[in-house]
């Protein structure tokens, strides 16, 4: 059967094809050293999260299934009977409770506080700027432990300096720390001191990168101040925002070292929180199994908890990049 004689359109393109075959042929080892060098920048990172965070999750999951504290020497499997018991101890809400409160009292208040310190700091014309911003970041570099014991002495009922000066506004002795009413106010309180610099620093790198145009223009068309803020300020610092509120709702599942240092999680466990009420079951009961139990909850609720601000919250932000 005589062949056909081919296209000369393509006869023409395949002395043109093969070398672009070729050099794509040339390329992909090229591509797959990039691909592997790729991971290999990743690896450390990898190895680091797996022995240091999923490995423990999912050791503390498979924990969580056993029966295992000081009378019962060896893993006994149970099942969700941890989980249940969990449910079922009046103990466990009353300190969801307290960690719902000190959610509550902290992030609203702090939030609020740190955003009109950034405002009030990045004010033209204040002299001293960086002054006041190296004097309200300040507590944030107290460590946590000595910051509490800070607070441990200005609460004092007898020589606290809150007290003293309460005084002079006609309002008598209270006992903060060992009054089951004052307690957790009072590690409120010093969280928000501790915790309102960090957030204002974060304010104020969103604040500093909004164009100064913006305000000229509103000041040229007679808005305010309020309407500048309203319109301009406060939805361009949506990102900034939605990351303090995101690092705020993880610090207030994480609250441990004042209630600690300040409390022990007293009196009558008004102030015991989740954190601590985990570090109770393992670590001075010797309850591997309901601690377990506790810290998958706990992680269970802190990633709702950021996948709801997300889903909520997330969308509605803009980034002026996009």
């Amino acid at each position: 059967m005589p062949r056909s004689n081919p296209d000369p359109a393509l006869a023409e393109a395949a002395p043109l094809t093969r070398p672009r075959v070729a050099a794509a042929a040339a390329l992909r080892p090229a591509a797959r050293l990039r691909g592997l060098s790729t991971y290999g920048y990743l690896l450390p990172s990898l190895i680091f999260l797996t022995v240091f965070t999923y490995g423990p999750l999912l050791v503390a999951f498979t924990l969580s299934l056993f029966r295992w504290n000081v009378l019962t020497p060896r893993p006994v499997f149970v099942g969700l009977k941890n989980y249940l018991q969990m449910l079922g101890d009046p103990l466990f809400w009353l300190v969801m409770r307290n960690n719902l409160f000190y959610a509550l009292g902290t992030i609203p208040v702090t939030m609020a506080l740190a955003l009109l310190l950034a405002l009030l700091v990045n004010a033209r014309g204040l002299r001293g700027k960086g002054f006041y911003r190296v004097a309200l970041f300040h507590p944030t570099m107290i460590p946590m432990v000595a910051a509490g014991m800070l607070w441990v002495w200005l609460f004092n009922p007898g020589i606290g300096l809150v007290n003293y000066y309460l005084g002079f506004l006609g309002v008598g002795k209270i006992e903060w720390l060992y009054d089951r009413h004052w307690a957790l106010p009072a590690i409120i309180l010093m969280s928000i001191w501790k915790h309102f610099g960090y957030f204002m620093l974060i304010f104020l790198a969103g604040l500093q990168n909004i164009p100064g145009e913006l305000y000229e223009a509103a000041g040229l068309e007679g808005a305010g101040a309020w309407h500048q803020f309203r319109f301009i300020t406060f939805p361009l610092l949506a990102p900034a925002t939605l990351f303090v509120f995101l690092v705020s709702i993880i610090s207030s599942f994480q609250v441990f070292d004042q209630v600690y240092v300040m409390t022990q999680g007293g009196p009558a466990d008004q102030t015991n929180v989740l954190i601590f009420y985990i570090y109770q079951h393992a670590f001075r009961f010797w309850d591997l199994g309901m601690g377990s139990t506790l810290t998958v909850t706990f992680v269970a609720l802190l990633l709702a908890s950021v996948a709801l601000l997300y889903q909520t919250l997330g969308r509605r932000v803009y980034y002026a990049a996009e």
